[in-house]
């Protein structure tokens, strides 16, 4: 037990906490003790009045004793609503030290994501994303924390710190390993919910074992009366006087100083005056004991309370409705009572008053003696108090918030407006708060479905499911204008996808196209309806790709709804394997200069991401590898500089891996994915952006020949049926496929390709027969013309052949496998062949079916030199241990993981992505090409093509095959 000590009264609280105290002596003796050490998290928790707050001054005392720098911060039981307000008071002491400039220089690139949250700069004109801005205030902490090297954080009553606070809290937390910072948590067990309790065992399963305070035992509130009293006090005295406070600290502190008050001798015949001594330092008895201080001392106590933190003694003297002189009185009064206290210095915290309560249960018993309807009243006057302070809206839309509805349209048009400067933060909980209670107002009827627009416009990244019926609402009540009401349809549309309700999303922009007028805004709702259609990945739609050529043919790219469809229309040419050059013109004419549109940037939200990703993948499965890679590139860079840094980031990482797994840069294509699949997991699972990360690492991985790691992150990820209702880029399906190929999964591993042909099939993604697998193939004509393109999966038939249009124009083949087997492993040229999941035909020759030697997994670029191009050579495949399959079967089936899609068909002009390939004279294959594929291609001459009146098309052995 602690030994008795001079001003027991003061650090009561510290009595049998040496245990407690011992552990913040090591942390901080270990982070002063080297500066490359990692950091460390202690929480503890207890009850009211346990001694947390006690706790964190000791390690104050501790750390600065020891030349650490401290910063500290409270939450607020009546400030919870109040967006980053306690991660503001935590960098006050920091941010009060720069100049502008300073701050500029330390916080870099993020001083524009995380100053407006921070308050030292104005928001911008774009609304910031919430993660952005939660990855912003950790950089900004990690930067400072730096500078101020040894750094000690403490945040007392963690449960009621914001939601904008816990967000940062948790992930600061995750990323201690690199930083050598000590933070401190006080916090009680239990007394919240929802995502703040997420939030909170999030921050608790990074910390070392959570230490859990418990009450004094018999001995230590002996000690402690005898301390304070004289070792005089006998004992039977000190028995009742822990069994009144049961050993609470913070109780028997309030008790032993009423008992010094009142003279009361601390022997066994005072002791039946304990217990109402003690009441009359909680609950009833301490209003009762407020009371007694008067009139105007109740009063200013109350708006103390009203207030909550940051209390001014200026703002409290206006909201009771006293003049200065006399508040100064009563804070006397409450001073000398143990309600109120002036701020210390030496804490460290710099906040915008000067007052604050004695002890969280004391502010918590004054707020709830204020009768229900002064309270309510007194928060609003508060609000027009803080209003004409200066502190904007947002400032006051806390104390709005506890106002009774009373059809008070000044009282909408604030919250509008708070709504506003939160969403301008990177705050867009707190905006749907302030909007919801704007409509209980209600708003005046030519004003409500804008409330309802700008409600759903707050939720959709946070609730869509909420958005739909506030989206709803609005369009079905008047006092939307034209282009707001189409936003409003697009918005709602989006939420109904994401809701999985593609069906109602359709039409619902149906309903709205056919009744506008001919012009832009019936045409963005158009490319809309053929957007969501686009990424659907159910059953082919009626009439989908006839509609959509024939809205394109009227298109000149004018404006952004005709970029859209030209988009739309490249993307539709791209899945179904038709011309890749058309798709790259259709693509082209989408741009403006080579460059996006404005109103079509990756920021923009009028048309949302999926349109661009959309260009990108048709770019990308049509060889111009350049044009895709230089997209996501832009993609990146505008949301790291502009602090979007969820749901987009991760999708920019993803489809940027997709572009350099195409290229065959395997090593950086796993990098990206790897970040996209990091940025997926806090976004939720589920999701088509973390079907897209997990899909991608596997196809790459697979690709490098890591099977073992690739089947690991399936498991761990539930990358398993069933599949999402969206198209995913690489296609689930054919993945999931090739991973189980690779395992030795065969039979499963067909089954899954199978069904992805059929898949393919209903959305009409291929443009070619399939056949069955089981069959035998059927001998084609002795004569193989250069346009054909086969594959083999061990003899067996499966699905698609590429052909050459009538026109003599290269068509796709049957779309198959992952994309990776585009220029990196055979599908450059052929767009679409990222899609299905379809199975290769047999190779057969003159001969008959020949055996195919079994290719390795590529391998990276950096691997086969600087001439090898997109293309990466083949060898022959071996398992683990070194030795090929013994059995045929297996051996031949095996190989089909890394053949799921056809080769790349030729083309009339060859991407600047791709090596140069030399063109021979018509009816010859080309020469060979080092580092290629088609460096294994029999170079002997073929007859010309047959008529166009033959019935199959001329064909060649595939690339791949061996004389």
């Amino acid at each position: 037990m602690t030994e008795a000590r001079p001003g027991a009264v003061a650090s009561a609280s510290l009595w049998e906490r040496d245990e407690e105290v011992a552990t913040l002596e090591e942390a901080i003796g270990a982070l002063r003790a080297d500066s490359a050490s990692s950091g460390s998290l202690l929480v503890f928790t207890g009850e009211a009045g346990l001694g947390k707050t006690a706790l964190l001054a000791e390690a104050r005392r501790i750390a600065e004793s020891s030349g650490c720098a401290v910063w500290s911060a409270r939450g607020g039981e009546t400030v919870t609503s109040v967006p980053f307000n306690v991660v503001r008071q935590l960098l006050q002491p920091a941010l009060v030290s720069l100049l502008p400039e300073e701050a500029r220089e330390y916080l870099g690139d993020w001083y524009d994501i995380a100053g407006p949250a921070l308050g030292i700069t104005e928001p911008g004109d774009r609304q910031p994303d919430p993660q952005g801005v939660c990855d912003g205030l950790v950089a900004a902490v990690r930067r400072l924390a730096k500078r101020d090297w040894p750094l000690v954080l403490l945040i007392d009553d963690a449960h009621w710190a914001d939601q904008e606070t816990l967000r940062w809290l948790a992930a600061f937390a995750e990323r201690l390993d690199d930083l050598s910072v000590l933070v401190v948590v006080a916090r009680r067990p239990g007394g919240v919910s929802g995502e703040s309790a997420r939030l909170l065992d999030a921050v608790a399963a990074t910390a070392l074992p959570i230490a859990t305070l418990n009450a004094l035992t018999p001995t230590a509130a002996a000690g402690l009366t005898r301390a304070t009293l004289g070792e005089h006090a006998d004992a039977p005295f000190c028995r009742e006087v822990w069994a009144v406070t049961g050993g609470n600290p913070y109780e028997t502190v309030e008790l032993l100083a009423k008992v010094q008050d009142s003279d009361l001798e601390p022997v066994e015949g005072s002791a039946a005056d304990l217990r109402d001594l003690n009441r009359s330092a909680r609950g009833r008895g301490l209003v009762a004991r407020l009371e007694g201080l008067g009139i105007d001392a109740t009063r200013f106590a109350w708006a103390a309370a009203i207030l909550g933190t940051g209390i001014s003694l200026d703002l409290a003297a206006q909201l009771a409705g006293m003049q200065t002189d006399d508040a100064h009185r009563c804070t006397e009064l409450l001073g000398a009572a143990r309600i109120l206290t002036r701020v210390d210095p030496a804490s460290g915290q710099v906040a915008d008053g000067e007052l604050e309560f004695v002890h969280p249960l004391i502010a918590t018993a004054v707020y709830r003696s204020i009768p229900d309807a002064l309270r309510t009243a007194m928060h609003g006057q508060a609000a027009w108090a803080v209003t004409e302070s200066g502190r904007g809206a947002a400032a006051a839309s806390r104390h709005l918030l506890e106002v009774h509805p009373d059809d008070d349209p000044e009282l909408v048009e604030q919250m509008r407006e708070a709504a506003r400067e939160h969403l301008a933060v990177g705050a867009p909980d707190a905006a749907r708060r302030c909007l919801e209670r704007a409509l209980k107002e209600p708003p005046l009827p030519e004003v409500h479905a804008r409330v309802l627009y700008e409600l759903g416009c707050a939720t959709l990244l946070t609730a869509p499911a909420r958005t739909i019926g506030h989206l709803r609402a609005a369009l079905e009540r008047p006092g939307l204008d034209d282009g707001m009401r189409v936003d409003a349809v697009f918005r709602l549309s989006q939420a109904l996808l994401h809701n999985d309700q593609l069906e109602e999303a359709v039409r619902t922009v149906d309903a709205e196209a056919d009744r506008l007028p001919p012009g832009p805004a019936r045409m963005r709702l158009q490319a809309v309806h053929y957007m969501w259609e686009g990424i659907h990945a159910g059953e082919e739609r009626s009439g989908h790709s006839r509609g959509l050529a024939e809205l394109v043919q009227t298109c000149t790219g004018r404006d952004n709804s005709e970029r859209a469809l030209l988009i739309l229309r490249g993307f539709d040419a791209m899945t179904r394997g038709e011309n890749a050059e058309e798709v790259v013109e259709l693509c082209d004419r989408a741009l403006v200069n080579g460059r996006l549109a404005p109103g079509l940037g990756w920021t923009d939200t009028e048309w949302g991401v999926e349109l661009l990703l959309m260009l990108g993948s048709a770019y990308a499965y049509a060889d111009r590898l350049d044009r895709a890679e230089s997209l996501f590139s832009e993609a990146l860079r505008a949301y790291v500089k502009s602090g979007w840094s969820g749901g987009h980031q991760s999708l920019a990482n993803a489809y940027l891996g997709l572009a350099h797994r195409r290229r065959g840069r395997l090593t950086d294509a796993e990098h990206y994915q790897r970040e996209s699949l990091r940025l997926a997991e806090r976004v939720g699972r589920g999701l088509p952006l973390y079907w897209s990360a997990t899909c991608g690492l596997i196809d790459t991985l697979l690709a490098r020949g890591h099977v073992q790691e690739a089947a690991e992150i399936a498991e761990r990820y539930g990358f398993a049926p069933p599949y999402p209702s969206t198209i995913v880029l690489p296609d689930t399906r054919s993945v999931r496929g090739r991973l189980l190929l690779a395992a030795g999964r065969t039979k499963e591993g067909v089954n899954e390709l199978e069904a992805a042909e059929k898949a393919a099939g209903a959305r009409g993604h291929h443009n070619n027969r399939a056949r069955s697998l089981g069959s035998r193939p059927r001998p084609g004509p002795r004569h193989r013309g250069p346009g054909t393109r086969r594959r083999v999966v061990g003899g067996r038939p499966a699905a698609g052949r590429a052909v050459r249009h009538r026109h003599g124009h290269r068509r796709g083949a049957a779309l198959c496998g992952g994309p990776g087997d585009g220029p990196a492993g055979g599908a450059a040229g052929r767009p679409g062949g990222h899609l299905s999941g379809g199975l290769p035909v047999p190779v057969r020759t003159r001969g008959g079916p020949r055996r195919v030697r079994h290719p390795v997994p590529l391998r990276d670029r950096a691997q086969q030199g600087p001439d090898a191009g997109p293309f990466v050579r083949r060898e022959r495949t071996r398992d683990p241990g070194g030795v090929r399959p013994a059995d045929p079967v297996a051996r031949r089936t095996a190989s089909a993981a890394d053949r799921t899609a056809p080769r790349p068909v030729r083309r009339r002009a060859v991407a600047p992505s791709s090596p140069p390939v030399a063109r021979g004279p018509p009816g010859r294959t080309p020469p060979r090409v080092p580092g290629t594929a088609s460096s294994r291609r029999s170079t002997r001459p073929t007859r010309a093509p047959a008529s166009r009146g033959r019935s199959h098309p001329p064909r060649r052995p595939p690339p791949w095959t061996r004389e």
